[in-house]
């Protein structure tokens, strides 16, 4: 194989995991993981660092991967990332740290993410938690200022970590009975086993993070009981969990869900297990609209619970497609089908009230705008029906407006997200800091935890001020 290509990721045949949740990448050996590490060039301004949103040292981790110092290597890359697994498994390198490596100038990236989860996979197996880098925590000082955490998603948990090295007692509030917010009840299993999130979160308990779960704050507690609790700041990482729908005639038929309750009840809920308590639809024809990682995931969750078609509505065309390229691929392979230029106006019902088609409008793309986006146009006359018995609609979500109504001046974006700094993550509210979707809508998992890493920076900055 040429140096120029990357070295294949193991997979599960299209047609086997097309009907089991069983992970669908495989992972490297530790031969391809130190091979695909040596096509790096070691390149002394390191373009890829710019590109990682937690500023990872990938060359350096890559060197030593590239030797079999994989335990070097996970040290380096958990220096400045504490998810190396989830990252490695649902990061879009291939517009970040990729996007800007020199070996893709004249072939394929260097694939980063693969090393990375390798060697996070690899030290896990290794050590199964006797030589936890959490180890190195005992000769921090501790300090007798305490941080809350709201929310334990990627942010919260980055957040969460980043105090705990610095010596701060961090809690973390979660709403769900188990951790790991959009981790653990957005991402499919296929795609990021729960067990790797439930590694990570032990990592994190193991640094003496506090984990506090049916907790809503806003509910449970105010902002301002968390400061009457004796917490020095609070960090709100609670994501955008509101879902977007397109308000179109038919939208509250029976069938019709929001692939925010769908992908919880399947991935949170384990809806798809025989013995679940949880129920949900098992449609034979489904209709997924939009064109993000969530619809990715909502149409293949949709397609291993047994749908005979799965089809995918977005209404720009392939190229503009949001969804990591990798998540794209695999949905073809596994027969769900792309209607691009297209978007529903309207759902059919049967008689019994139940979904039975979608009416779709064809559309084409404009001119590009000032901003060099091209908007789809609807061309006139030119409508569509699918048979349906499920639509789930992933269009978006923003966040629930909880926290907002229940803290006093608590400033929001026209949007509803919580307006932040974009340097310190700060908030209005002194103290009050916030990152993840809550404060840009709902992005990738990386760019929330790099969120959560500046904002433990100024937290720590701001708590060492008020000592």
């Amino acid at each position: 194989m040429s140096i120029q290509q990357k070295t294949p990721m193991p997979e599960q045949p299209s047609q086997e995991r097309r009907r089991n949740f069983s992970e669908a990448a495989l992972g490297y050996t530790p031969e391809q993981a130190k091979r695909e590490a040596s096509r790096c060039l070691g390149c002394q301004n390191r373009p890829c660092v710019a590109g990682c949103p937690v500023s990872v040292p990938i060359p350096e981790f890559l060197a030593q991967a590239a030797k079999g110092n994989f335990a070097d290597a996970y040290q380096t890359v958990y220096s400045q990332n504490t998810l190396p697994a989830v990252c490695g498994r649902v990061c879009p390198q291939e517009r970040q740290c990729e996007a800007l490596c020199v070996r893709g100038i004249k072939g394929e990236p260097v694939g980063v993410g693969r090393v990375e989860r390798f060697v996070a996979d690899w030290f896990d197996e290794q050590s199964r938690f006797h030589e936890e880098p959490s180890a190195n925590l005992s000769t921090i000082a501790k300090k007798d200022q305490k941080a809350a955490v709201v929310g334990s998603g990627p942010a919260g948990l980055t957040c969460a970590g980043e105090l705990a090295r610095r010596g701060y007692s961090v809690t973390v509030f979660e709403a769900f009975h188990e951790p790991g917010g959009v981790l653990t009840y957005g991402i499919p299993e296929f795609r990021l086993p729960k067990a790797v999130v439930r590694r990570e979160v032990q990592k994190l308990r193991e640094t003496g993070v506090i984990f506090e779960a049916n907790a809503v704050i806003g509910r449970l507690f105010t902002l301002d009981e968390l400061f009457s609790r004796g917490f020095a700041t609070v960090f709100l990482g609670v994501g955008a969990g509101l879902p977007v729908f397109m308000n179109i005639p038919g939208e509250n038929l029976n069938g019709v869900y929001s692939a925010n309750e769908f992908l919880t009840r399947v991935n949170l809920m384990k809806a798809y297990l025989d013995e679940a308590d949880t129920p949900i639809q098992k449609g034979k024809r489904v209709v997924v609209v939009g064109g993000g990682n969530v619809a990715m995931d909502a149409a293949r969750c949709a397609l291993r619970l047994g749908a005979e078609e799965v089809r995918i509505l977005y209404r720009r065309g392939p190229g503009e497609l949001p969804a990591r390229a990798e998540e794209v691929t695999h949905a073809r392979e596994e027969g769900i089908t792309f209607d691009f230029l297209s978007a529903p106006v309207e759902y059919l019902s049967d008689e019994q009230g139940r979904l039975r088609a979608a009416v779709c409008q064809r559309m084409e793309l404009s001119e590009p705008d000032a901003s060099g986006r091209r908007k789809p146009v609807p061309i006139d006359g030119e409508q569509y029906t699918v048979d349906c018995d499920m639509a789930i609609v992933a269009i978006g979500t923003t966040p629930n407006p909880l926290i907002a109504e229940t803290t006093e001046g608590l400033k929001l974006s026209a949007r509803g997200c919580v307006l932040i700094d974009s340097e310190t993550c700060s908030t209005s509210r002194p103290g009050v800091y916030a990152g993840g979707d809550i404060a840009t809508g709902a992005a990738t998992v990386i760019l929330a935890m790099g969120s959560g890493k500046k904002a433990a920076a100024a937290m720590d900055a701001y708590m060492s001020a008020h000592a």
